[in-house]
């Protein structure tokens, strides 16, 4: 199958009206039967493949998951160059959706569902990225280097709509394109109709519940991390703060195809803001639950996590001690007062987009289950203003406090005095922001950055007062196990001794 170029930033060949180039929305909807893994496997042999979700928890997440490959444009930025988000509105700004009413056809024409991705940039931002934010020390080691911020520009998306179990082919006109809208979504449907023909077999197995941690490197080793957890407690009696996110970094060979570890992690792992990213030189294979930003109609949502239990097997005793973790979370004090705290922190940053009186909690403490843990999360929206830009969102909002810290800026601080090296793409985002202004973008929580050879997974959790640095300890590797359970799996190694 021939593959496109992808365009620099700075093409000359596209038409363009008062500095922005003109797109026309063309789809079609097509009710299918597909396989999700199959369709991502693919989209995996395409370059420069962006798939999010593709797995069953988008049906109670956000309902849709898309696929896309071969972008027109790709926009970096990296560590030691400047005026980030000048660079990166432009870009943005660069594609305008017309008002147009999209491809005619004889029959009377869906209308696209609401919130869909219809078409525009994907890809991520880095945790560090907040340093031009805010003035941030800048001690820990760069050691992976990839860019802060890298996003893809696609005219062609496959969506699945995992409510109606419809597809959509999108496809966006762009002035003197070589590829006419027909023929795009001609592509996009025999990119479907190949996934038809094949079947993804069953990961392999593993068993969550007992990782041997000595097989795996980390970043630091348990006695660092309680003497780190004890010197956090200190800055929260002295007033510093009242909460820091803190975390290690797993390390584990990889030779595994990244994809094989995709359809792992959906398939043992499935979560509502999962993502599939091919950076090129490295992957990203995140199972992220949480969502940072939802933007669709004026209306911004956030929906934090604080507070995690084990959630395992129900077989024997495993439904009692289930019901045990979801009871003592659900009345945990430490873990309510920590959502609070959170939820303050974004209710503050939502304010300062959004119109005057629209900001509110429109979900409060709930405790939601997925396959290895129970989470706390609540939802904090807003209507946005009508002046601000996605770059304004981002410096306001941007990182998530649910895995900084509160107040968020001294928090920060502190992280980097604690942390060794950089977390790149852990608790950054990743996600789209469409042509027609609507976002969604994840906490890179979850996730692991294939590169050379290697498998990178970081964990943490949030330090307060009265914080057991060995439970503390214990909860980072509850959260790791789903995630390095499949790497192993991935490598045919599976042992049994943890340690």
């Amino acid at each position: 199958m021939t593959q496109r170029k992808t365009a620099t930033m700075t093409t000359d060949t596209l038409v363009k009206t008062d500095g922005h180039v003109n797109c026309k929305l063309h789809y079609k909807r097509i009710r299918a039967s597909i396989e999700l893994a199959a369709l991502s496997e693919v989209f995996a042999g395409l370059k420069g493949a962006s798939i999010i979700g593709g797995n069953i928890a988008k049906a109670d997440a956000d309902r849709f998951s898309y696929w896309a490959s071969e972008p027109k444009e790709v926009f970096e930025f990296r560590a030691g160059q400047n005026e980030p988000f000048a660079k990166l509105q432009k870009a943005l700004d660069k594609y305008k959706l017309q008002q147009d009413p999209g491809l005619k056809t004889q029959d009377s024409r869906p209308e696209l569902a609401k919130g869909i991705f219809c078409g525009g940039w994907v890809g991520y931002f880095g945790y560090e990225l907040g340093r031009y934010i805010e003035r941030l020390a800048e001690t820990t080691i760069d050691d992976l280097q990839m860019p802060l911020i890298r996003l893809c520009f696609y005219d062609r998306v496959i969506c699945y709509d995992h409510i109606e179990g419809a597809c959509w082919l999108i496809a966006l006109e762009l002035p003197d394109d070589a590829e006419k809208p027909h023929e795009k979504l001609a592509f996009l449907e025999k990119l479907l109709a190949q996934s038809q023909t094949i079947h993804i077999p069953l990961p392999a197995p593993a068993d969550l519940e007992n990782i041997d941690f000595s097989q795996i490197r980390c970043n630091i080793d348990k006695d660092y991390y309680l003497r780190m957890v004890e010197k956090i407690k200190r800055y929260i009696f002295d007033g510093d703060v009242y909460q820091i996110n803190f975390s290690q970094r797993f390390e584990c060979d990889f030779r595994a195809r990244p994809i094989e570890l995709y359809h792992w992690q959906n398939h043992y792992n499935p979560s509502g803001y999962a993502a599939y990213i091919d950076g090129g030189s490295f992957y990203i294979v995140s199972a992220s639950p949480e969502m940072f930003i939802t933007i669709a109609d004026g209306v911004i949502s956030t929906k934090p996590i604080k507070g995690t239990r084990p959630r395992i097997s129900e077989a024997g005793q495993g439904k009692q001690i289930n019901a045990q973790n979801f009871d003592e979370l659900v009345n945990s004090e430490k873990e309510q007062a920590e959502l609070n705290m959170i939820i303050d922190l974004e209710r503050n940053d939502v304010a300062r987009i959004c119109k005057h009186g629209t900001r509110k909690v429109v979900q409060p403490r709930i405790i939601e289950s997925y396959p290895t843990v129970f989470h706390a999360v609540a939802t904090v929206a807003g209507e946005l203003r009508k002046d601000v830009t996605f770059c304004d969102i981002l410096k306001a909002m941007f990182p998530g406090g649910s895995i900084t810290g509160a107040p968020k800026i001294r928090s920060m601080e502190i992280i980097d005095e604690t942390e060794p090296t950089a977390r790149g793409v852990y608790t950054g985002s990743i996600g789209f922001i469409g042509i027609d202004g609507s976002v969604c973008l994840n906490i890179a929580i979850r996730t692991i950055i294939i590169t050379g050879e290697k498998a990178f997974a970081q964990t943490g959790g949030g330090i307060v007062a009265d914080s057991d640095p060995e439970a503390e300890w214990n909860e980072t590797l509850t959260k790791a196990r789903a995630l390095l359970a499949g790497i192993r799996a991935m490598q045919g190694i599976n042992k049994t001794e943890i340690q």
